[in-house]
């Protein structure tokens, strides 16, 4: 990072007849699966979460994880996935139009049309009988991450669920019961049960064979479902849940900060740094990757002035709620 300059972008200076290069990124900033890996590696698990994952896992139950945002919800499935080798943690996110057929699959309806509409063509100019192929419906639907979740061949497999407080008030219960029963129907595939009983799907997870209509699963997925708290959930919800509460780290910076960066962590001021944000944290709520970001930028504060540093740490520690 000491070969860039602070201002990468700077209106002074005229515009580079080139592309500029821009420095490397905070490793859990680089983008896929080698971003992931970052952050189920450095994540810091409090003893309270630790017992909670694996009451969850015991009891192959949903984990409803609640906190503060940036207190790292989401990342505490990619840190269990990663741990016991569960495999690419399939995402679900939330908002307020979220459904769940649309998690369980999907089913092009239009491109199915299309097709049917081209061999009737095809068919006619050559005068030959149009035939319905029914194996070819398997082609237009698309588990979604619960569905491929839940019909993972190599199960059990991690699912995140974030920001389920988002969601329309009658999703989380719909969600347990589809849980509960151990199977879940494909209307477009049941139709056509009694002409073909074995049609293959696509999903997340690679193809999946669906018998009669219907998905079947023997594993749970491990789920972890993320609420930032702006909500209640109904009693019935929550007793199907294990739930915890992610805390705001503090005697855990340091350990947070050295598991991230641990060169940076041996700078004299970080204790300092650590101060002002929780001062700050106090006053208007800030995430702990603020912190983070504010670290991984300390080399380049040192070639600036003192204004332009509080006004880097300004822009660093912006309030999370306005």
């Amino acid at each position: 990072m000491d070969k860039h300059p602070w201002k990468i972008y700077d209106p002074a200076v005229k515009p580079s007849k080139a592309k500029v290069k821009l420095p490397p990124p905070p490793p859990w900033r680089q983008p896929g699966a080698a971003g992931r890996a970052v952050i189920a590696k450095t994540f810091q698990a409090a003893p309270e979460i630790v017992n909670a994952v694996n009451v969850a896992l015991h009891l192959r139950r949903p984990l409803l994880v609640t906190g503060e945002p940036g207190t790292g919800k989401s990342s505490l499935v990619y840190s269990v996935a990663q741990r016991l080798g569960l495999g690419e943690v399939l995402v679900w996110a939330i908002n307020s139009r979220s459904t769940l057929s649309d998690a369980l699959y999907r089913y092009d309806a239009l491109a199915r049309l299309q097709q049917i509409q081209a061999r009737n063509v095809a068919g006619t100019k050559r005068g030959e009988p149009v035939v319905d192929e029914g194996t070819e419906l398997g082609q237009f639907i698309t588990l979604g991450p619960l569905g491929s979740a839940l019909a993972a061949a190599d199960a059990p497999r991690a699912l995140l669920i974030d920001e389920i407080d988002k969601s329309d008030v009658d999703l989380p219960n719909d969600l347990l019961s589809v849980l509960d029963t151990g199977s879940f129907p494909i209307a477009e595939l049941q139709r056509v049960a009694d002409r073909f009983q074995d049609v293959t799907v696509r999903s997340a997870v690679g193809q999946v064979r669906v018998a009669e209509g219907e998905v079947s699963f023997t594993e749970y997925p491990f789920i972890v479902m993320t609420s930032n708290g702006e909500r209640d959930f109904p009693a019935a919800f929550l007793r199907r849940c294990v739930q915890c509460r992610m805390p705001d780290p503090d005697n855990e910076l340091f350990d947070i900060v050295r598991a991230h960066l641990p060169k940076l962590a041996k700078d004299p001021k970080l204790g300092e740094l650590i101060e002002t944000f929780k001062s700050g944290r106090e006053q208007g709520g800030l995430a702990t990757d603020q912190l983070l970001n504010a670290q991984y930028l300390a080399p380049l504060r040192e070639s600036l002035t003192k204004d332009e540093r509080d006004d880097m740490l300004a822009v660093l520690f912006k309030s999370l709620t306005g």
